[in-house]
């Protein structure tokens, strides 16, 4: 089985929400990856993932974001 690198983007980051519960990181989180926003989010159990990909200046780059509860 042969490995097929993920190279569709010129740049990754990588990053991490950490704070205080019902501070806003899942919304935060939310809001950029997916332009939605609740006023009753639930609390976070666990960890949520997600990713944005966006062009600038001709580059594309991707984002890797990590919520924490």
């Amino acid at each position: 089985m042969a490995y097929k690198a993920d190279d569709d983007y010129d740049y990754l980051f990588k990053g991490v929400l950490i704070g205080d519960s019902g501070g806003g990181k899942s919304n935060l989180l939310s809001r950029f990856t997916r332009n939605e926003f609740s006023l009753e989010s639930k609390s976070t159990i666990g960890v949520e993932f997600a990713t944005r990909s966006i062009s600038v200046d001709g580059k594309m780059i991707k984002a890797q974001i990590w919520d924490t509860a």
